[in-house]
């Protein structure tokens, strides 16, 4: 049966990168909301992102049920986040993974750093405001919360 994977690290982890290994459709948070909003949503980010997710689960669910496998690529900061969708997909007898990529803080800070460096339309600039709100915000899974658990890629 095909299955839901989602893809949980910090920023610039290297999320998408790992989703593209997979012989599976890719859903992106990201991807989507600079197709929509591509001068960006500003203070309705949050509100456009959550929206977002929402329609995205519905499609991975209705991709799933017609034997697609789906990587969700985008990485819930919260642990209710990730138990929200896991709570979607186990609800409807849907198979799901959680993937975590763990990067240490010294590369985490490099991998930004070299992010920056390239910022144009198709990636995220990570402002000192968007680093802040992460740091706040960012909830690292648990060993157990984990089906795959992945060190620095």
């Amino acid at each position: 049966m095909s299955k839901a994977i989602l893809i949980c690290g910090k920023l610039c982890c290297g999320k998408t990168t790992y989703a593209a290994q997979f012989d599976a459709a890719r859903l992106s948070c990201d991807e989507l909301m600079r197709t929509l909003w591509p001068e960006g949503a500003g203070e309705a980010h949050d509100v456009f992102a959550a929206r977002t997710q929402t329609y995205l689960l519905k499609k991975a669910a209705e991709l799933v049920r017609l034997g697609v496998d789906v990587v969700l690529d985008w990485g819930p900061w919260t642990r209710a986040g990730r138990e929200t969708v896991r709570n979607y997909f186990t609800q409807r007898g849907i198979p799901f993974e959680l993937h975590y990529i763990h990067v240490d803080e010294a590369e985490w800070h490099r991998r930004i750093a070299k992010r920056n460096a390239a910022a144009g339309p198709d990636v995220y600039f990570v402002d000192e405001g968007l680093l802040a709100k992460f740091e706040a915000r960012f909830e690292a899974p648990k060993r157990e919360e984990v089906d795959v658990w992945l060190e620095g890629r």
